[in-house]
């Protein structure tokens, strides 16, 4: 039986043009890659400073920050309780340092994912232009292999915590550009209406009523960043970021199980505490807004 040959690039030209495409990368990140390392140098300063901030206070203090903070979002003694034990747990086995460092990482990815995300969401929710553009964007980003972030930005910026934020933020950052284009989606048209009929212009409905309406649903997009900041750690320690990750990627290569799995359990307590935290907030907002609007 015949069958017919799938048509396809030959060897040499397909290697070619590799070649060719990573010559010209090599070729950018010479001519650019002090340039944006300067670019990105207040990422470091920031990270730097909550990560020194975290680990040089006296832990009692942190521990007290860290529940008054998950107060404040969640109005519940029950998540504040369960919190304060699980840090306990970790300083007790020994993994403090290394936590206070994944959450200043995971902090300083979600600030920034919110402060990009939260901005194209609202574009998106304007203009269905832009909507039909970010969205196959958003969906490359989300189904890439996570490994293959690491690539672009080793290339540019080399090892260390610059490259890991900036691996980390990519792919962290679509739940919350989604969740906001959805959320001010959602705002009944009616609201909308009554505001035109008030004599709101476009800014004005969307600072008065499109986001606060569409909060709990943004505040969602957050908790996902969040957790995805969180998957990300294990893998951004391969190039150099410290914290949770790194025992973890040197439980695998020694096969420690027991320093595997400590370490695994500490980023599942932090998950747990910023998930529980955030999604009472979210939760709070909503019955605030329905209270208002109800």
């Amino acid at each position: 039986m015949d069958f017919v040959t799938f048509p396809s690039m030959s060897r040499g030209d397909l290697r070619a043009m590799r070649i060719a495409i990573d010559g010209a990368f090599r070729d950018f990140t010479r001519a650019y890659g002090e340039t944006l390392e300067q670019l990105f140098q207040p990422i470091q300063v920031l990270l730097i400073f909550i990560e020194n901030l975290l680990i040089d206070s006296p832990w009692i203090l942190v521990l007290a920050a860290i529940g008054g903070l998950v107060w404040g979002l969640s109005r519940s003694w029950k998540i504040v309780g369960g919190t304060v034990v699980a840090l306990l747990l970790i300083g007790f086995f020994g993994m403090w340092e290394d936590t206070m460092r994944t959450i200043a990482m995971v902090t300083v990815c979600t600030l920034i994912a919110v402060v990009i995300g939260i901005p194209i969401g609202i574009l998106m929710a304007r203009s269905e232009r832009t909507n039909a553009s970010v969205t196959p964007i958003l969906d490359m980003m989300q189904t890439m292999p996570s490994f293959v972030y690491l690539i672009p930005v080793v290339m540019i910026f080399g090892l260390g915590k610059v490259p890991g934020v900036i691996a980390v933020v990519i792919y962290a950052v679509p739940p919350v550009i989604r969740l906001t284009n959805l959320g001010i989606r959602q705002v009944p048209a009616d609201v909308l209406e009554a505001a035109e009929a008030f004599g709101s212009n476009p800014r004005q409905k969307l600072q008065d009523v499109q986001l606060p309406l569409a909060l709990p649903t943004i505040m969602a997009g957050v908790n996902q960043t969040i957790m995805m900041s969180l998957a990300m750690v294990v893998v951004a320690s391969m190039i150099g970021v410290r914290g949770l990750g790194q025992p973890v990627l040197q439980a695998i290569n020694n096969q420690y199980f027991t320093l595997g799995v400590m370490n695994g359990l500490a980023i599942v307590a932090i998950a747990i505490i910023f998930d529980r935290a955030t999604q009472a907030y979210g939760k709070r907002l909503q019955r605030h807004l329905e209270a208002q609007h109800g």
